[in-house]
Order: structure tokens, then C-alpha cells, then sequence
């Protein structure tokens, strides 16, 4: 269809096969590199960009530090009163409008222009760090390792492996030294990599000698006999007794040596590129690039206007699977690399960062919030230890504050449907941060997902399980609270009354997860937007 339109279609070449593909942002680095453009559009396959997109983003960039400008994200295909929170309207709003007024506003991955040389450094920056802490590695493990290697081969009777150890062993020590005095990495890696060279020169050089010697000595004691023969006849079993009592070649040297060799790859050939402009460490590329752009003392603008248009899930298995892989990347990128721990930004940077990070854990939190009512309408378990004046007059004023800031800062947008996903997500919240930490500590693979545009026939129930079963006990408690207070079962009538209060809070977030399996996609000759049930 390109071909047809007469637009250009990268795609990825052979240096890609059999090396990692790194999704969206493998992809976006494929084409940066084949490409020459000052500046670089990014938008998702769905979105629709309006004619005056660069018009009303490009100017920015008169400002040289300015590295991204982002716009808001919107979705036309969104159902009225937006079931799955899709729209974000609290996001692309206060909250990124606050972000850049502290110079934090992050790449959301669409609808967005970027510097090229700004990425370029980044990923040049990147590979730098890399390649250094692949050296601190090496070079930080292997003296101590080759030491003990070369150690226990001395013990063995096995001098010419120990003396190979040892010469590699002093090869680290003085690369490592090297390294602290500041030495550019190019230079010692290529001093130590040719001590490497040398000492598996020297290593096959001996080998060879010994072959011939051994190939004379062969003859020498079977001189008559055929090379098929040698090993069946007296002759040749003398020979073979013979040379089996010598040294042979330190083989675990040699592979040593070859190891030592490709820890300090420069060229990072286990990569299609060596240079990634967009960030790898996270399924979530658009937050990791954005926090390395502001870590070089880049800056970003965020632009609060719709300039783009796209499609957002229709349904709620495909909500949950866009968020999931949001929370993934976040947790991943703030395991990986810490704003708290990152150089060159700001405080204000680093606090903005952190709280979107942080907004991800709130999963076990959600749990706490949700079990506390039912514990205490259920089985007599307070959550507090008094309901007293102080209690309230210290809860009340917050939650009413709180309101008010969401409708201060969010004024004439709908903030609520954002405030009932933030806890209806809690099973999403969870598994999220577990399996970040899986990624990243455990090792354990993480697929990038591509979110579907059309909604999916799987089962919607079964994904929601834990949201309905809260409900469930949330209104099993409400009812048997209720019947505490009519009877005076229990005397502390403040206790049942807050409680009351409470689940019956949380059944009201939670219907959104209700409002949600209900919704139907609008069919052929319906209104989009009208719930196929309404």
C-alpha cells in the first residue's frame, strides 16, 4: 500500500536477524539510521495527525536545549462517557502541564517531535555506558577469578596454564587501573585485548612445537607403521603410552582467553546496531528516552493541544493489556535506571519522574483500602484504633482537600473516571510490579504486546475476577453493616457508620469495571459512542 501511495516504507535489514529486535523502539532506531531529517514525527499507526501539526510544534525548537514536544493523546472512536479511562483528560492535562513547568514532561510515545541529534546522543551516551560498565565487569571480576584459575592450576602441576593466567591476570590489573586514571576506553581495551592476542599467540606457537615434536617422536618409535596402524600395534601402543604421560595445550586457558575477548566487545556485536538512539531497557521506550534526553540537560515542551487522533481499546481486555504493559516499562525503567540515581537532573525532574513511577505500586495499597471495611463490618477488625474527634478531624480535611485539587487542577475536564481506574487497576497494578521485578532481577522474559484496535472475543469476565470479587465482599459487608445498625449489634455506631461509608465508596469506583463489561463496540448503522445496551 506504501508502494501504491508512493511513500517511502522502512524496514528492518539482515543485520536484525537473529539478534534482539527490541519492538517499537528497535524499530524507530532502524530508521533513524537510515534516515537524515532534522526532526522526527513519531506517530502510532493509528493516529491521524492534523495538517498543522508541524506548524504548531516545530517553532519550539528555536530554543536549542528543547528536545521533545509532546501533545496530548486522543482517541475519536471513544464510547460516551469513556468507559475504559482512555481518554486521560487528568494526564494530558494538569499533570503533564505541571510536569513542564518543571522541565520533566516526558515522550509519550506518539503524537510527539524529536531532535534527531538530541537522540543520537542520547544513544551514543547509552552506548558509552554500556560499554563502560561492561569493562567495570570484566575487568573488576576477572583478576580475581584468572588469580584463583591460575592458583589452582600451579597446584595441579600445570605451570603452562598458570603462567597464561597469570599474564592475563596482570593484563586486567593494568586495564583496570587504566580504567580509574580515566584512560579512554577505546585505548585500553585495545591495550588489553592485545595482551590477549599475545598470550593466545604464544599458546598456539608452543602447541605447534609440540605437535612436531610429538609427530617426530612418533616416528621415531614406529617408524614402519602406517597412521591407521599406530594405535593397535606394540610399537604404536608404546608411543601412545608415551605421549599420553605429557602436557598437552591448556584448553581451559585458551577458552578463557576467548571469553575475556568478547566481554569486552566494543562493537556490541550482539546487537543489529551498536548505537540505539531510543532506549532498550523497558517495554515502555517513550519514558526511558525522555528521562535520558533530560539527564544530558535536554529540555522538553508539552503542548495542550489535540493535534492528532487515534483509536483507543474497545474492550476491557484490551484496556487491561495496554495499561499492563505502561506499568511494566515504568517499574522497569525505575528499576534500571533510578531517577533518584540518575546525573543531570534536576530535583524537580526527578521528583516528577518518580511519581509516575511510584503510581504503580499502589496495587498492594489498593488491597488494604479494599479489605479494611469488610474486616471490620465482617469481622470486627478496626482498621484504626479509635474513631475519635482527632481521627476525623485529621481524615476529613485531607480527603476534602484532595477533591478539591483534582477539580481546581483538572477544572472543565472529567478527572473521575482517571480517580476510579487508579484503584479498579489493582490486579493490573500487581502483576505489573511483579513481573517487572521478574525482568529485571529474575531475568525472565518480558514480551513486548502490541495493543489490538478492535475489540477482542475473549472472555471479559474472567479477566475481571478480582475487581467483582472485591465488589462482592464490599457488598456482603454493606449488607451485614446495615443489619448491625438496624438490630444494635454493635454499640460503636461511629465505627459501622464510617465503614458504611467507606465500602460504599469503593462499590462506586469499582462500577466502572461493571460499566465497562457492559459497553459493546458500536455496530455498522449505529451511533458511535451508544452502548449496545442502552
Amino acid at each position: 500500500m506504501a508502494a501504491a501511495e508512493g511513500v517511502d516504507y522502512i524496514t528492518r535489514g539482515e543485520e536484525w536477524k537473529g539478534r534482539p529486535r527490541h519492538a517499537k523502539a528497535g524499530n524507530l532506531s532502524n530508521a533513524l539510521m537510515r534516515t537524515e531529517g532534522e526532526f522526527v514525527l513519531v506517530l502510532d499507526a493509528d493516529q491521524v495527525p492534523k495538517p498543522e501539526i508541524l506548524d504548531r510544534t516545530l517553532g519550539y525548537f528555536r530554543d536549542p536545549l528543547v528536545a521533545l514536544v509532546q501533545t496530548p493523546q486522543f482517541f475519536s472512536n471513544g464510547p460516551k462517557g469513556d468507559p475504559f479511562g482512555s481518554q486521560a483528560p487528568l494526564f494530558y492535562g494538569p499533570i503533564q502541564q505541571g510536569k513542564d513547568g518543571w522541565n520533566a514532561a516526558f515522550f509519550c510515545g506518539s503524537n510527539a517531535v524529536l531532535r534527531r541529534d538530541a537522540l543520537m546522543q542520547a544513544g551514543v551516551t547509552a552506548y558509552v555506558k554500556e560499554v563502560t560498565a561492561s569493562i567495570h565487569r570484566v575487568l573488576g571480576a576477572a583478576e580475581q577469578l584468572l588469580s584463583r584459575t591460575a592458583r589452582r592450576a600451579a597446584e595441579d602441576g600445570d605451570e603452562r596454564t598458570a603462567s597464561a593466567l597469570r599474564d592475563l591476570q596482570q593484563a586486567a590489573a593494568e586495564a583496570e587501573l587504566e580504567r580509574r586514571r580515566g584512560v579512554p576506553i577505546q585505548r585500553l581495551t585495545y591495550r588489553f585485548q592485545r595482551r590477549v592476542q599475545e598470550v593466545s599467540r604464544r599458546l598456539v606457537a608452543e602447541d605447534l612445537s609440540q605437535i612436531r615434536s610429538d609427530i617426530a617422536a612418533i616416528q621415531q618409535l614406529a617408524p614402519d607403521l602406517e597412521a591407521g596402524a599406530i594405535a593397535s600395534s606394540p610399537e604404536g601402543g608404546r608411543a601412545v603410552t608415551v605421549l599420553a604421560g605429557r602436557d598437552w595445550s591448556p584448553l581451559g586457558a585458551v577458552e578463557a582467553v576467548t571469553a575475556l575477548l568478547r566481554a569486552v566487545d566494543v562493537d556490541l556485536e550482539h546487537e543489529a546496531q551498536p548505537v540505539l538512539p531510543l532506549s532498550t531497557i523497558s517495554v515502555t521506550e517513550d519514558l526511558a528516552t525522555a528521562l535520558r534526553l533530560h539527564a544530558m540537560g535536554c529540555a522538553s515542551v508539552y503542548v495542550d493541544e489535540t493535534l492528532a487522533t487515534g483509536l483507543a481499546p474497545e474492550d476491557l481486555g484490551t484496556a487491561f493489556q495496554q495499561r499492563l504493559r505502561w506499568a511494566q516499562g515504568t517499574i522497569q525503567v525505575m528499576l534500571r535506571e533510578n531517577p533518584l540515581l540518575v546525573g543531570g537532573l534536576s530535583m524537580g525532574q526527578r521528583l516528577m519522574y518518580l511519581a509516575t513511577m511510584w503510581s504503580y505500586l499502589s496495587g498492594v495499597f489498593a488491597l488494604v483500602y479494599l479489605a479494611s471495611p469488610p474486616l471490620y463490618l465482617l469481622f470486627g477488625v478496626t482498621p484504626v484504633k479509635a474513631y475519635s474527634p482527632a481521627f476525623f478531624s485529621h481524615l476529613v480535611p485531607y480527603l476534602l482537600v484532595s477533591q478539591v485539587l483534582f477539580s481546581v487542577a483538572g477544572w472543565g475536564k472529567s478527572t473521575w473516571r482517571g480517580q476510579q481506574y487508579s484503584l479498579s487497576l489493582f490486579p493490573i497494578w500487581i502483576r505489573a510490579a511483579w513481573s517487572a521485578f521478574a525482568n529485571v532481577v529474575l531475568k525472565r522474559d518480558l514480551p513486548f504486546t502490541v495493543t489490538p484496535k478492535v475489540a477482542q472475543s475473549r472472555s471479559q469476565l474472567r479477566l475481571a475476577w478480582p475487581q467483582l470479587l472485591a465488589m462482592a465482599v464490599l457488598g456482603l459487608s454493606v449488607v451485614v453493616g446495615v443489619g448491625k445498625l438496624l438490630w444494635g449489634a454493635d454499640p460503636n455506631r461511629v465505627a459501622i457508620l464510617t465503614n458504611l461509608f467507606w465500602a460504599c465508596y469503593l462499590l462506586v469506583v469499582l462500577s466502572v469495571i461493571v460499566r465497562a463489561l457492559r459497553y459493546r463496540p458500536a455496530r455498522a448503522g449505529q451511533a458511535q459512542g451508544a452502548p449496545a445496551d442502552a
